[in-house]
């Protein structure tokens, strides 16, 4: 079964999807969706941005991070220093466990390197436009079918209302 490569993101209406290596709203019901539609699959993250989740895997999942200091370890984790050598892994993990998807959470230069061959975008797009220094990479929308639009009102002490879409990249 061939695996696809999906990417997952919370992008603000203006693009961006990080401030000072953290999330820039917080949306906890958003965060759960991620939670859920991740689990039980390899998930690629960049170092920093693993980082910013908490400095832990995130359970039930084979986490992948991308860096290139090559002193860098993580316990219950899988360390590489090159994307193709996470989607060789991600590829290697999902087959094991017989999923057919791995997803790419970020950040940026791990969205931007892993675009050009992702399958499908989990989108999230978050209803602000806050101040931020990563942006989510520019991409063609008529490369992509839109197969999920769904809008989600902020719960309580949440900071924005938001839209889940899904986007599969075109044939051909």
């Amino acid at each position: 079964m061939p695996v696809k490569i999906s990417l997952i993101a919370a992008v603000g209406e203006n693009g961006v999807i990080g401030r000072d290596n953290d999330l820039p709203w917080r949306i906890r019901s958003e965060f759960k969706y991620f939670k859920a539609t991740t689990m039980g699959r390899p998930l690629v993250l960049g170092r920093k941005c693993y980082e910013s989740l908490g400095n832990k895997p995130l359970p039930g999942r084979a986490n992948i991070i991308v860096t290139r200091n090559k002193d860098y370890a993580v316990e219950g984790a899988h360390v590489v220093h090159s994307v193709e050598d996470a989607l060789r892994l991600g590829a290697q993990i999902a087959e094991k466990d017989g999923v057919d998807e791995i997803f790419i959470g970020g950040g940026a230069d791990i969205y931007r390197l892993t675009l050009p061959v992702a399958d499908r975008l989990y989108l999230t797009e978050v209803h602000l436009k806050p101040e931020g220094d990563v942006r989510f990479p520019p991409f063609d929308r008529a490369q992509w079918e839109e197969t999920k639009n769904e809008f989600h009102k902020a719960q309580e002490g949440e900071d924005a209302d938001y839209t889940i879409k899904v986007l599969a990249r075109k044939a051909g």
